[in-house]
């Protein structure tokens, strides 16, 4: 985890301190110096499956090392809904409209301190890739195969709620 080392108020160091919340006793990084509280809380990351054309879309990252695709990703900017959020990171990372939205579900994703809200997304357009992506693939619903963690399992509940049986990566 990036924890702060010092406080963003006053620069003084951050300490792990015990704190009484509602849940009882929890330590969290503190400022002794103005009583800031890093509260460490998970990040909301949007994500979609992509429909075009009936296929799926997936895609490669630039600065991925391995040859791993997946699904369209990214962040909701500040006053930004999160439904507005995966239509802007559609359209700026592939150049596709959504044309329709459909929330798949919310998914944990701890390793990198998120939380995952996905979105089946029936899109229309040219696929135009982002400098951010090097790569995509535009799959079958049956060809695609699911990864074990945060997108992987929104991928596979939208294909069970379409009737196929995912398949994962082993």
């Amino acid at each position: 985890m990036n924890w702060y080392k010092f406080c963003p108020q006053c620069a003084n160091p951050l300490e792990w301190l015990p704190r009484l919340e509602d849940g009882g006793m929890t330590e969290r990084l503190c400022c002794t110096g103005c009583s800031f509280t890093h509260w460490n809380n998970p990040t909301p990351v949007l994500a979609a499956v992509i429909e075009l054309d009936g296929r799926i879309l997936l895609a490669r990252n630039a600065s991925w090392t391995n040859k791993m695709y997946a699904l369209i990703t990214g962040f909701m900017e500040m006053g930004e809904a999160p439904q507005e959020g995966i239509r802007r990171e559609i359209k700026e990372e592939t150049s596709l409209e959504a044309q329709t939205l459909n929330l798949i579900g919310v998914y944990e994703f701890q390793r990198m301190n998120q939380v995952i809200i996905a979105y089946h997304a029936q899109c229309t357009g040219q696929v135009q890739l982002s400098p951010e992506l090097v790569d995509y693939k535009l799959l079958a619903p049956s060809q695609v195969k699911c990864w074990p963690a945060g997108t992987g399992y929104a991928l596979a509940d939208w294909l069970t709620s379409r009737g196929h049986t995912p398949q994962f990566l082993s």
